[in-house]
């Protein structure tokens, strides 16, 4: 009998946790985690139906007497109206702007090899560690060069090189992963680069498509710094994000109306994500591969 088959077998030690209960234990820690994650939220929208005097009177997220005053008031008095209809039409303008303009220069970088390829990528990423207030000021001479320093189409302009060159990148890395195949069989069929990229490439990444959508309605609706410099002069074309720090005074905050109008501001970008996310994961999933 050789040594191995005298050495008793070490049985494996029992877990601790079987599967059921290792779920349960995981599911407990990520619904805790959830529940404090979204309790700001909950906060804001249980103050938007309170006074301001049963804001830190009544601490719960039930309110006792709940009112949508405050609805009417941010809507109306503050002119949280207006200042939507302004916010989406800056971010439905900024999206389709900056949707086709990085798709066809993703294209080019992500299909294309010539000259510089590489030198322009450097400074696209480059460009991602300037920070926002250096480019305020030659971002408004261009809009005053062009007369549109006091208008809402300078702010639309001005909101689409925020993330302009993160969603290059999504759309070179998305592009650089499909397959030569496609552009072969076109080219076979007499299709011009131009026709190849409208009718073929573009239509096969609808996932990045609906992820720089999404993206950029994040980031065009909740932006503050860039549109509160451009409407400066001009309160009547102010944004939801400005709009909502109108209601902060020197000496009063109406903590009713502000989370009111937060709640307005908040809830369509929601509901967007909400319909989109299987797209937006499916899209940065394949930008990340290519």
């Amino acid at each position: 009998m050789t040594t191995a088959s005298r050495t008793p077998m070490r049985r494996r030690r029992p877990s601790l946790l079987s599967p059921r209960r290792r779920r349960l234990v995981v599911s407990i820690l990520l619904a805790a985690l959830c529940a404090a994650w979204i309790y700001p939220m909950l906060w804001m929208v249980s103050a938007s139906l309170k006074t301001n005097a049963a804001i830190f009177a009544d601490p719960g997220l039930i309110p006792s007497e709940p009112t949508i005053e405050n609805y009417f008031r941010a809507w109306t008095e503050a002119r949280i109206g207006a200042y939507f209809f302004n916010t989406l039409f800056v971010t439905i303008g900024s999206v389709i702007i900056v949707t086709v303009a990085a798709a066809m220069m993703g294209y080019v970088l992500g299909r294309r090899q010539f000259p510089g390829r590489g030198l322009i990528f450097g400074l696209l990423v480059f460009t991602l560690f300037v920070p926002q207030g250096y480019t305020i000021i030659p971002v408004l001479g261009l809009l005053s060069a062009v007369g549109l320093g006091q208008s809402l189409w300078g702010v639309m302009l001005a909101t689409c090189g925020g993330s302009f060159v993160i969603f290059v990148m999504l759309f070179a890395g998305y592009f650089n992963q499909m397959p030569d195949e496609l552009e072969e069989a076109a080219r076979m069929d007499g299709v011009g680069m131009v026709k190849t990229f409208w009718f073929v490439m573009l239509p096969l990444s609808q996932p990045i498509i609906v992820t720089v959508i999404v993206m950029q309605t994040l980031y065009a609706w909740n932006d503050f710094l860039l549109p509160l410099v451009v409407t400066l002069a001009n309160p009547a074309i102010r944004t939801l994000s400005v709009g909502v720090y109108a209601f902060k005074g020197e000496n009063f905050v109406d903590w009713g109306g502000m989370t009111a109008a937060s709640t307005i501001s908040i809830l369509p970008v929601v509901i967007l994500f909400l319909f989109l996310q299987r797209y937006f994961i499916a899209g940065l999933a394949g930008a990340v591969k290519g």
